[in-house]
């Protein structure tokens, strides 16, 4: 592994105090910003929204597949739907279109930042 080396930067106090209001807010060091903006990379609060997302994702995938299940053996074995069924279903259905969109933006981002790299 390569040595690390320091860099000194002179900047204004108050610029200084608002990159680490940002970096608070973001929840990374101040060397993480300073790296990732000048390499055009994915800051790391970026990188755990979007690991966040996934397993949200993949979660509600899991309770779309059971409702799926559950809804098919009503309807084979009743022949019709309760209106409860069928509402919670629509629900359900509502939330993974909610979160495809987000998806889709949250891919936007990504490939915009990878785009700026290249």
């Amino acid at each position: 592994m390569e040595k690390e080396e320091r860099i000194f930067i002179r900047i204004q106090k108050s610029r200084k105090e608002n990159w680490k209001k940002l970096c608070s807010k973001k929840g990374i060091s101040l060397s993480s910003l300073i790296i990732n903006s000048v390499e055009n990379r994915i800051f790391d609060d970026e990188r755990r929204k979007v690991m966040a997302f996934i397993e949200k994702q993949d979660n509600v995938f899991i309770k779309i597949e059971t409702n799926i299940n559950q809804v098919a053996r009503i309807v084979n074995g009743q022949k019709f739907i309760s209106e409860k069924v069928l509402e919670d279903f629509s629900n359900t259905l509502f939330e993974i279109e909610k979160l495809k969109k987000e998806q889709n933006m949250i891919f936007l981002r990504i490939y915009s930042m990878l785009g700026k790299r290249l």
